[in-house]
């Protein structure tokens, strides 16, 4: 695959896995607007991975804590902070590889993977945000997160599975809507990525590591690389900005883009 085409595939995968604005949508989008080759799932497998390492650096101080806390977790005890974190990540993951099992192997997955699913996803779930950002209090914090909230965030997660939703920005809203601050919020919808991001990278790569060859894994390589850097890029810049902005331009991106290839998608 050229390196131009690489270089794009991982800076869209990048900058949008854990912006509110759908990274699944972009990269399906891709190929579907520009007459550009499918990239394939070895270069979706190397993306994701390369996503999944900026947020596991990123938040490393809480990745290892609930490292340590899987541990204690696997022995039935939820005894100290780490193995109540590794818990509820856990159960905040359930929801989403239960529907994600579901829809592949009814196949039912590729039917939602067009422009018009994608512009109605991007329109409805950007006024949804905007709602809840507005509407949601900002009493909550990471360490109010409870068994509950947990649960109901990885239901809403599961929702990401229809393209065009945006995983980081479905869970982010059902966040605010509990009355998480913008930045707790959006801590905890990043660190529920890890282990569907993990999830994800097991299923896609299960059916790839039996057809990648030398071309294949030098190209994953170099994805990956890119989008390691231009992902902890774009999450230092969010994590950073929403302390003072609130979702409201990212809310105008997606209505923008939903509008247009709506118009694309029934023209």
């Amino acid at each position: 695959m050229p390196f131009t085409q690489l270089l794009i595939l991982a800076l869209i995968q990048g900058v949008t896995e854990f912006l509110p604005i759908s990274s699944s949508g972009h990269l399906i989008l891709l190929p579907s607007l520009t007459g550009m080759q499918d990239q394939g799932q070895v270069i979706d497998v190397a993306v994701h991975l390369g996503t999944l390492l900026a947020v596991v650096l990123y938040f490393w101080s809480d990745v290892r804590l609930a490292a340590v806390g899987t541990l204690r977790l696997i022995t039935g005890r939820i005894d100290t902070p780490g193995a109540r974190l590794a818990f509820l990540l856990l159960m905040a993951t359930i929801p989403v590889i239960v529907v994600g099992l579901a829809l592949k192997l009814s196949g039912f997955d590729d039917m939602l993977r067009s422009v018009a699913v994608i512009g109605w996803a991007m329109l409805i779930f950007g006024v949804v945000l905007y709602w809840a950002d507005r509407q949601g209090a900002q009493v909550k914090s990471e360490g109010d997160w409870t068994l509950r909230d947990a649960v109901i965030m990885g239901l809403w997660q599961a929702v990401a599975l229809i393209p065009g939703t945006s995983r980081s920005g479905i869970t982010i809203t059902a966040a605010r809507h509990l009355g998480y601050t913008r930045h707790d919020g959006a801590k905890l919808a990043m660190l529920m990525s890890i282990p569907t991001i993990i999830a994800s990278g097991v299923i896609l790569g299960a059916e790839v590591i039996t057809t990648a060859d030398a071309q294949a894994a030098r190209d994953g390589a170099i994805a990956a690389a890119l989008a390691f850097v231009s992902a902890l890029g774009a999450l230092w810049l969010m994590m950073r900005l929403l302390r003072s902005v609130s979702f409201t331009p990212y809310v105008i991106y997606r209505v923008f883009l939903g509008v247009i290839l709506l118009w694309i998608a029934y023209r």
